[in-house]
């Protein structure tokens, strides 16, 4: 059985009331209960961590190593401009999907960069909380 860890970065913890014309009306919890079920049914067990830090998030990566199998990642902002996740993502030896809900190439400019993408091994970005449906499929059937 394949173990897969979904990981949140910066805000998502507000996801339900934050921006709910960009990020609809689905609470983080919603969405793991939702993966839980997907997973069922792929034959996956997921894990799932969640933090506002940098440095928690990297920690996370370092321990899924000899753990998981592949991980699902929506990095928030750090996604733009944190080199510190994009090595840990590089060091970690683990396949890593990187997740957004909105479509960020048709967002503000500064989100249209992405330091982590070089480093992963595909991303899915665009298909609000389904993105996150979209990239548990991949890991658990392609990777």
């Amino acid at each position: 059985m394949k173990k897969i860890l979904i990981m949140n970065g910066p805000n998502l913890c507000l996801l339900g009331t934050r921006e709910p014309g960009i990020y609809g009306s689905e609470t983080l919890d919603d969405i793991c209960r939702r993966l839980e079920l997907e997973a069922k049914e792929l034959g996956a067990e997921l894990g799932f961590f969640t933090s506002n830090c940098e440095g928690e998030l990297i920690d996370a990566l370092h321990a899924a190593r000899g753990v998981y199998d592949s991980v699902v990642f929506n990095a928030g902002a750090y996604t733009h401009y944190s080199y510190a996740i994009r090595d840990a993502i590089s060091a970690i030896g683990i396949p890593v999907i990187e997740v957004h809900m909105s479509n960020v190439a048709a967002r503000e400019e500064f989100r249209h960069t992405s330091v982590i993408s070089a480093v992963c091994r595909g991303t899915v970005c665009g298909f609000g909380s389904y993105s996150y449906s979209m990239a548990l499929r991949a890991a658990a059937e392609i990777l």
